[in-house]
């Protein structure tokens, strides 16, 4: 039972101190008049089913969580918080589109192995920026891998391809 409530407890604290760096990150962003609201969105079976098939990867969990970025009244962007399985541990993601789907920024929020850490570099990261659903992300090709990082670089690039390819059949579902 102790054990039980101690990891409980420890998810608990875990998804606080990220939803806090996600938060952090969009603040560093925006300027503080931005009204920043985390959301929900439960998957759909078949969108699922259909990014997953097109990206070749499987989403961890049947929702997302994601925000939305609002001045006066208009939505700016939107960001993506998402988990890849990197070697063998998640690596929490988070992908901020434009309204039209363009991705403007990636970070890692969580990285948990002790080797691969390297796509955490903004300069990796950077080449995601400008990106679409249409757009290419094959590594070794539009995109650089990582010497001694190659299993996490894929996975990442997958993982925001799969964010971007997501966005167009979602995007009336956001609030």
């Amino acid at each position: 039972m102790k054990y039980s409530i101690l990891i409980i407890l420890t998810s608990v604290l875990a998804a606080g101190d990220i939803k806090i760096s996600c938060e952090e990150h969009l603040l560093s962003l925006y300027p503080k008049n931005t009204d920043i609201r985390m959301n929900i969105l439960k998957l759909d079976k078949q969108v699922k089913k259909k990014v997953e098939n097109q990206v070749k990867q499987k989403f961890y969990r049947d929702k997302l969580y994601y925000w939305t970025i609002t001045e006066e009244d208009s939505t700016m962007v939107y960001a993506f918080l998402d988990n890849v399985i990197g070697k063998s541990m998640p690596i929490t993601f988070l992908v901020i589109l434009n309204i039209n789907g363009d991705i403007i920024n990636a970070n890692v929020i969580k990285y948990r192995e002790a080797y691969g850490g390297e796509v955490d570099n903004r300069r990796w990261l950077q080449q995601f920026v400008n990106r679409d659903n249409n757009s290419s992300y094959q590594i070794g090709g539009d995109i650089n891998g990582i010497s001694g990082a190659t299993i996490s670089a894929k996975s990442m690039s997958k993982g925001i391809q799969k964010i971007s390819v997501l966005f167009p059949l979602i995007r009336s579902q956001l609030k």
